[in-house]
C-alpha cells in the first residue's frame, strides 16, 4: 500500500492548526454546519460506502452496513447537533474558600476547543468508528486528521473522497497509508489523539504520543464475559447472545467473548443457541445477512483457535443449520462455533477472538464467575442475564468493566447519553454524547474576583495578623 510521508502529514497538521488559530472563537453556527456536512458525507456516499465495505470484507451484509455504519453514524452526529448549545454553556461553580466566596466573587468553567484532533480508526466498523467520534470532535469546535485502517482500503479511499467533497483540508482531512503511515501519524503533535483498535498496537501508539505529551483516548477491546444466571430466560438469552456474536461475524470490540452458564443448564444453553442461530440464519454460506471474516489472516487465526481447543480436549459444537461445506466457499465465512469447557491454556481463552467462536464454561456458584473475571484483564463490556436483582447487583458491584448491558449484549454502546470507553487494558478515556464533547474540549477554569479587595480586608496579604489567623481558623473548621 502507498505510504503517506511524515512531511506531508506534518504539513496538513500545521495547516489545520494555523487555520484553527486564525479562526478564533468557533461559533455554534460553524460547529453545527460542520456536523451537518459530516452527515452529508454519509448520506451522499451511502451506496459507495456500503459497496466499499462489501469489497473489503469479501462479503459483508449490506443491511448490517446500513444499520451499523450508515444510520449508526448519523445518530450520534444528530444528537450532538441537537444538544450542542446546552453542552457549550458556561457552568457556574461554587467559590471558596472563605472569605474569597464573599462579596461577589464568581467561578465558572468554559469549554473551548483543543485544536487539532487525530483519529486512528479501525477496520471492523470503518465508517461508524470514524464518524461517531467526529460528533464530539466537531461539537467541541476542533479540526481533525483521520487515519483509517489499511485493512479496508476501498472504504478508506471512499471516505477520503467523501470528506474532500464537503470539507477543506484545513478542517478535516483523511490520510491513507499502511503501517508506516500509521506509525508516523501517531507520532505527530496533535492536541489529542483517539485510537480505536488492538491493545498491542495501542501500546505503540501511546508510546509515540508520549514523546509530544499528546493526551490519548484509547478504545480497545479484550475478552468481554457473559454471565448467565440461573434465573435467566434461556431462549431470550441465547437470542441476544448469538445475535451479538454473529453480528459482523463477531468482529466487534464489544462482542460477547465467552459465556458462563450454570452447570445444570449447559445442554439447554447449547440447544437454545442452535435454535437461535437456525432462526436467524437458516443458511450461512450464501446468506446475504451473514458477514465474512475480513481476510485470510484472521480466518486462519480463528480456525487455529478452534483446532487447538479440539486437540486439547474441548468439545466443539459447530452450529451449521443447513449442513453446508465451508471448505467450498468464495469468501472467509466461519460458522458460529461453541467451544465447551475450554481450559485456560487454550488460545481461545487467552486472546480476544474477534470472530464467531464462543467458549462456554460451566459454573456451580456465582462467585466462581466473579473470581474468574477479576483474575483476568478488565474487559470493555460485561453482560449479565437473569431476573434476580440481588444477583445482578452482586455481579455488577464486584466486577469492573468499561460498560455493562443487562439482559442484552453490546447495546450500551448505542446509548448516546452513556460514556463509551474501557478500563485498564480495555481502554483509556471515553466518548459519546456529552462525555465525548468533554473529552475533546478543554475545560477552562475561570475565577472573577469581586470589585472589593477581599484578600486585603481579610488580612490575607502581608503584613499578616489577627485577621489572617481568624480566616485560617475558619477554613480549618
Amino acid at each position: 500500500m502507498h505510504e503517506t510521508s511524515r512531511a506531508d502529514m506534518q504539513a496538513l497538521l500545521d495547516s489545520q492548526r494555523k487555520a484553527y488559530l486564525a479562526e478564533g472563537v468557533v461559533s455554534l453556527a460553524t460547529r453545527k454546519d460542520r456536523i451537518e456536512r459530516a452527515i452529508n458525507v454519509i448520506k451522499n456516499n451511502e451506496k459507495a460506502f456500503i459497496a466499499a465495505m462489501t469489497e473489503d470484507f469479501g462479503h459483508r451484509s449490506e443491511h448490517q452496513s446500513l444499520f451499523t455504519d450508515v444510520a449508526g453514524s448519523v445518530g450520534p452526529l444528530r444528537h450532538a447537533q441537537a444538544n450542542l448549545a446546552k453542552w457549550s454553556r458556561p457552568q457556574k461553580r461554587k467559590v471558596g474558600p472563605f472569605p474569597l466566596n464573599l462579596l461577589g466573587a464568581k467561578a465558572r468553567v468554559e469549554y473551548q476547543p483543543l485544536g487539532v484532533v487525530g483519529v486512528i480508526s479501525p477496520w471492523n466498523f470503518p465508517i461508524n468508528l470514524t464518524f461517531t467520534p467526529l460528533a464530539g470532535i466537531l461539537a467541541a469546535g476542533n479540526r481533525c486528521l483521520i487515519k483509517p485502517s489499511e485493512y479496508t482500503p476501498a472504504t478508506s479511499a471512499a471516505m477520503a473522497q467523501g470528506f474532500a467533497a464537503e470539507f477543506d483540508a484545513d478542517e478535516i482531512a483523511v490520510i491513507n497509508g499502511g503501517p508506516q503511515t500509521g506509525s508516523d501519524f501517531s507520532s505527530l503533535a496533535f492536541d489529542h489523539l483517539l485510537f480505536t483498535g488492538a491493545t498491542n498496537v495501542a501500546r505503540h501508539v501511546m508510546r509515540a504520543a508520549s514523546e509530544n505529551l499528546v493526551p490519548v483516548t484509547l478504545e480497545l477491546g479484550g475478552k468481554s464475559p457473559v454471565v448467565v444466571g440461573r434465573s435467566a430466560d434461556m431462549d431470550k438469552t441465547t437470542d441476544a447472545i448469538m445475535a451479538g456474536k454473529m453480528l459482523n461475524a463477531g468482529q466487534i470490540c464489544l462482542a460477547p467473548d465467552y459465556v458462563f452458564v450454570p452447570a445444570e443448564r449447559m445442554s439447554e444453553f447449547v440447544a437454545s443457541s442452535q435454535r437461535a442461530v437456525a432462526k436467524m440464519f437458516p443458511t450461512l454460506i450464501d446468506n446475504p445477512d451473514y458477514t465474512s471474516v475480513v481476510n485470510q489472516k484472521h480466518f486462519d487465526r480463528i480456525n487455529r483457535y478452534v483446532e487447538e481447543a479440539r486437540e486439547k480436549g474441548a468439545e466443539i459444537v459447530e452450529i451449521n443449520p443447513a449442513g453446508e461445506d465451508f471448505r467450498q466457499q468464495p469468501h472467509h465465512k466461519i460458522p458460529p462455533t461453541l467451544v465447551l469447557e475450554p481450559t485456560d491454556d487454550m488460545a481461545v481463552m487467552q486472546e480476544e477472538i474477534f470472530g464467531p467462536v464462543m467458549p462456554v464454561k460451566s459454573y456451580d456458584v456465582m462467585d466462581e464467575t466473579i473470581s474468574y473475571i477479576n483474575e483476568n484483564p478488565r474487559p470493555l463490556g460485561l453482560y449479565y442475564f437473569g431476573s434476580d436483582a440481588s444477583e445482578e447487583q452482586h455481579v455488577l458491584s464486584h466486577t469492573t468493566s468499561g460498560g455493562v448491558s443487562v439482559n442484552d449484549v453490546v447495546m450500551h454502546v448505542a446509548q448516546e447519553d452513556l460514556p463509551f470507553g474501557g478500563v485498564g487494558p480495555s481502554g483509556m478515556g471515553s466518548y459519546h454524547g456529552f462525555d465525548g464533547f468533554k473529552t475533546f474540549s478543554h475545560a477552562k477554569a475561570i475565577f472573577t474576583q469581586s470589585k472589593i479587595n477581599v484578600a486585603e480586608l481579610a488580612g490575607l496579604r502581608p503584613p499578616y495578623g489577627k485577621k489572617m489567623l481568624k480566616a485560617v481558623r475558619q477554613q480549618m473548621r
